[in-house]
């Protein structure tokens, strides 16, 4: 057997710039590093300002709601990078905070550490190191790694001070086993906590449009498309051109969908309900997860190209 020889590349020998380069490189592939840290990661803001600082992007893990900052470096860490840290996280009231470069210094790490041991149970810290690797002449492959991450069992264990309802546990519960099971036998997403809240989101390739199950008022579950984007006037136009096709959805679906304007509000939503509460029986509460994968999977599969073909002739126009 002959072995190639496994080499690094420096990051500068990829990405010329920070700004220019390595930052817009990022965003196109967030998906990437959404699967390293188990997250449903979706672009807010490149270069967003804090006072006379510019943060490299900003973000929202979907699943949780939580605002994401991240700052990248392809050097080594440096203090001037970890101060702008501390100012965007205070600035936009991060609660997941990442800080990629091309290696760590030892202390960083340990500051990072320190605070994850020392923020609250919804703070998060990781410190990433992305690497270019090369075998001979091959083509380059880029690899994140995780150098610092929170701690669950500190992080757990510093909650439980604080009293955690039954009803939220239950949720936390059901969504655990949901997200698990769409990770691994479906690929659907790569979130890997569940919350203690009674709704999760999943990214659909589209920012400020989601899938989700949730459940809703009424003793109802519900599987939805949810067209949140920052304008009204384009979560409409989107929900009109698709409610266009209604009668060649629901055919291809094979059964009548929830179709809700919601002109009063700036979101719109494509939905399918079922009865369905977080206190009815662990053998309901199967049948309602088992009802929601089958959901999402065909939601997915039937707006994805849709969603493709609509949402760019909106952007043009």
């Amino acid at each position: 057997m002959n072995f190639g020889k496994l080499k690094n590349i420096s990051l500068r020998d990829i990405w010329k710039k920070e700004a220019s380069n390595f930052t817009p490189w990022l965003e196109k592939n967030i998906d990437a590093l959404s699967e390293t840290l188990g997250m449903q990661l979706e672009l807010r803001q490149r270069e967003a300002g804090v006072g006379d600082f510019s943060l490299d992007l900003l973000a929202v893990d979907l699943g949780t709601n939580r605002t994401v900052i991240i700052e990248n470096q392809l050097t080594q860490t440096d203090h001037d990078h970890l101060g702008k840290l501390i100012t965007y996280a205070s600035g936009f009231d991060a609660s997941v905070i990442i800080w990629i470069a091309e290696s760590y210094r030892e202390e960083h790490r340990q500051a990072l550490e320190w605070l994850n041991a020392r923020t609250d149970s919804e703070t998060e810290v990781f410190g990433v190191v992305i690497e270019v690797l090369q075998i001979d002449d091959s083509k380059p492959a880029y690899n994140f790694k995780l150098i610092v991450f929170p701690n669950e069992w500190r992080k757990t264990r510093k909650s439980s001070t604080s009293e955690v309802s039954p009803k939220m546990e239950a949720y936390q519960k059901f969504f655990q086993i949901l997200i698990d099971e769409l990770r691994e036998d479906h690929k659907f997403t790569n979130a890997r906590k569940g919350q203690a809240q009674s709704w999760y989101s999943f990214a659909s390739g589209f920012s400020g449009i989601t899938y989700g199950f949730s459940f809703a008022q009424g003793n109802r579950a519900r599987v939805e498309l949810y067209l949140g984007l920052n304008q009204t006037d384009k979560n409409k136009e989107i929900f009109d051109s698709l409610i266009s096709e209604k009668t060649d959805i629901e055919t291809n679906y094979g059964e009548s969908l929830e179709w809700e304007r919601l002109d009063t509000k700036q979101a719109s939503r494509i939905a399918i309900y079922r009865d369905g509460a977080i206190e009815d029986s662990a053998e309901n509460l199967k049948e309602i997860r088992d009802w929601s994968i089958n959901n999402l999977l065909k939601f997915k599969k039937e707006f994805d190209t849709r969603l493709k073909n609509v949402i760019p002739k909106i952007n043009n126009n």
